[in-house]
């Protein structure tokens, strides 16, 4: 296990999850979930498992370095990498590759999102156990796929095609990707049986993802390629600061996976959700009796249902006759919004913007 590193991609804000999630805490540092940990914790705790502690890295905007820091008091401070502006997850992961690939030549990454929801964390375990085994073995840029059970329109989709890796049949050789359909095309996704959504975990050997960077993004390989002596030394910082506004501002998907040959998935089953919106959180809590999921000790319902409600244990909250809203009080902010109108979240955390400007 001493070659296995992991990646926690930990920069976004997360406004979806607004008012809970903002620009100064965003929701990988919240327990969204209410179970007396944040998501990026949850997320460090289960990659533990498959990776040394020591060989764990985050990166995060450098506004979040302290956050990372409380949240995460078992991390050296050395791995937590920061990004002085936000540039997609290519550029992310680039950074740390090569970061680790100077420090260990032989090392396989885990490359995952700091705030998705997983609950069967012993099977993710074994997924990602299977997927190093097959990246350690075999030139190829795996990423985990998962069966799908709803024609879900928020989820990218991967299609395979039926060919196995030779050394592992479960890994299949990815035919396509496929940004977010809508609900007709997503329908036939399900039906035809070859498709998966797309988990945004990856897995590959740090060598081949370097490697990978040449040929597809060769202005992003050479940036940190130019400043592969400053990692690990005190100059690393203030390369980064001055290099990292030069990189273009891409997916790794987009730029990397579908311009590669050797990309393969492996399907995989663990209770995992991207937890994007409010509505993904409505499925993985416990509803009462009408349907509402309920946070907070003092909210009474009358004559309501499948409502999203989360107050502190200090408000006090009477709510009479209200279906289908999402109702979310933080720190003095509160949102009253239609389930079906979640998609409006971010415009309203425009328009609150502008409006305190």
């Amino acid at each position: 296990m001493k070659n296995n590193y992991a990646v926690i991609m930990a920069g976004g804000v997360g406004s979806r999850f607004w008012p809970m999630s903002k620009a100064s805490r965003p929701k990988q540092f919240i327990d969204i979930l209410g179970t007396g940990e944040s998501l990026i914790q949850q997320t460090f705790r289960r990659l533990s498992k498959v990776s040394p502690i020591e060989n764990i890295f985050v990166v995060t905007n450098k506004d979040y370095k302290s956050l990372c820091s409380e949240q995460l008091p078992e991390m050296k401070s050395e791995n937590i990498l920061t990004e002085p502006c936000m540039r997609n997850t290519a550029p992310c992961i680039a950074y740390a590759a090569f970061k680790i690939y100077s420090q260990n030549p032989d090392a396989n990454l885990i490359v995952a999102p700091s705030d998705h929801l997983i609950t069967n964390e012993q099977e993710f375990i074994r997924v990602v156990k299977e997927g190093v085994s097959a990246t350690a073995a075999n030139d190829i840029l795996l990423t985990i796929g998962i069966l799908p059970n709803r024609p879900d329109t928020g989820y990218g989709y991967i299609q395979f095609d039926e060919a196995p890796l030779e050394s592992n049949p479960h890994i299949k050789k990815v035919k396509t990707f496929t940004e977010k359909p809508d609900q007709e095309l997503a329908l036939q996704f399900l039906d035809s049986g070859d498709f998966l959504w797309n988990s945004g975990i990856f897995i590959w050997n740090a060598e081949k993802i370097i490697k990978s960077f040449k040929k597809h993004l060769p202005d992003i390989h050479d940036i940190f390629e130019e400043g592969k002596h400053s990692f690990n030394t005190k100059k690393e910082s203030s390369y980064i600061d001055s290099a990292f506004p030069r990189c273009k501002n891409i997916s790794i998907d987009y730029g990397i996976m579908e311009n590669s040959e050797n990309v393969y998935v492996l399907p995989a089953d663990f209770g995992w959700s991207d937890l994007g919106t409010w509505g993904s959180l409505y499925t993985h809590q416990e509803l009462d009796n009408n349907r509402n999921t309920v946070q907070g000790k003092n909210v009474l319902l009358y004559d309501s249902a499948d409502n999203i409600i989360k107050f502190t244990d200090d408000k006090v909250v009477v709510l009479q006759a209200l279906n289908g809203y999402i109702v979310v009080e933080d720190n003095n902010t509160l949102l009253i919004c239609k389930k079906e109108d979640e998609q409006k979240i971010k415009q309203f955390v425009a328009d609150v913007e502008k409006k305190k400007r």
